[in-house]
């Protein structure tokens, strides 16, 4: 393992040097692998760096233990316990630093959230859990941009697909992935009563052409008008986008844009993504067949969170981890349940490994 961490060492920095070459500079594209090539190194080379930083000291403590001068001995003495602890914490952090990552932990997303089970409740639910992710989005200063919108009655959304661009996105984000169930009396109910409802969040990895090609005789494009706000130009002109996947069905709507070509874009990008996250649960399912897909079929019983208004509590039922604060945590305040979800994970994998 430390052969392997030695030419991971020796790779970083031979990174920071290519990265102060004048042409490196000027190279956009190879400047920017690198970078993400030194990032990903990062954890690791700092915690191979603290490795041998405390099994020198401890060296050296070990020494001055069984020397001639007392007064150093007992130095050393004192110093052992405390650094042989350090080296514990170092080698577990190594140990996680070296677990394998998820390829596409630092991919964009495209987020989608639907309504579920409950109605009128489901679709104000689901635009909650919109804005809770816009916020949290604002707070993580990544970029969210809007593919597609369905608004219901009362300020509620039957669906919402946007992007979210930034740092490590799908690595903090994929974990939201699944049925939220929100339990609340309604606006609509008169006499108290708490109601339960649902509504299904998916996280998509973005994938790239080279990611995902699809061939264009798998897929049927159809332009028309849009519908709802969006000024007075907006049914007069065909700009509004359909493509449907032949092989699969999957079709995919792209109407919030005023550009043909735009909305175009961004329907074949959640395609794309769609279709990457096909075959990621497919792969899944080869090495563990009982996994169920990430959204489920929305009713309330496959819950992987519940927001609790009356005990204003939420619930992370896969951690069973429970926050209080629910105005906080619907104004994007998640980012303690999400580094949780990512701990949980880190856990598992290492178990894994282990086992």
């Amino acid at each position: 393992m430390f052969d392997r961490l030695a030419d991971v060492a020796r790779r970083y920095e031979e990174i920071e040097q290519l990265l102060g070459q004048p042409e490196v500079a000027s190279d956009i594209e190879r400047l920017s692998n690198l970078a993400k090539e030194r990032s990903g190194l990062e954890s690791v080379v700092t915690s191979y760096r603290e490795h041998q930083r405390v099994c020198q000291e401890l060296t050296e403590a070990e020494e001055m233990a069984t020397g001639n001068d007392p007064d150093m001995a007992a130095l050393g003495q004192e110093e052992i316990p405390g650094l042989r602890q350090r080296l514990g914490v170092v080698e577990q952090q190594l140990i996680t630093a070296l677990l394998p990552r998820d390829p596409y932990d630092d991919k964009n997303v495209i987020v989608e959230i639907r309504a579920g089970t409950g109605g009128t409740e489901a679709s104000l639910f689901a635009a909650d859990l919109y804005r809770m992710y816009m916020r949290y989005a604002q707070r993580m200063n990544w970029k969210l941009d809007l593919i597609n919108i369905s608004d219901s009655e009362i300020g509620g959304l039957k669906e919402a697909i946007f992007e979210v661009r930034g740092t490590s996105v799908y690595g903090r984000l994929k974990h939201e992935s699944g049925v939220h169930r929100v339990q609340r009396v309604p606006v609509t109910e008169s006499q108290g009563r708490i109601h339960t409802s649902t509504a299904t969040v998916a996280v998509l990895p973005e994938a790239e052409e080279v990611d995902m090609e699809i061939s264009p005789n798998d897929i049927r494009i159809d332009i028309f008008h849009a519908g709802g706000a969006g000024g007075q130009n907006v049914n007069k002109v065909a700009t509004a986008v359909r493509i449907v996947h032949n092989p699969t069905g999957i079709m995919v709507v792209c109407q919030d844009e005023r550009s043909q070509l735009r909305n175009k874009q961004k329907a074949m990008a959640v395609l794309r993504s769609r279709l990457l996250e096909r075959r990621m649960r497919e792969q899944q399912e080869e090495t563990a067949a009982d996994r169920l897909s990430q959204v489920g079929k929305g009713e309330r019983s496959e819950k992987v969170r519940t927001y609790n208004f009356p005990q204003h509590r939420l619930t992370d039922h896969r951690i069973g981890m429970s926050v209080h604060g629910l105005e906080g945590i619907l104004d994007g305040q998640i980012d303690n349940i999400i580094q949780a979800l990512v701990e949980d994970e880190k856990a598992r994998l290492l178990q894994e490994g282990v086992a």
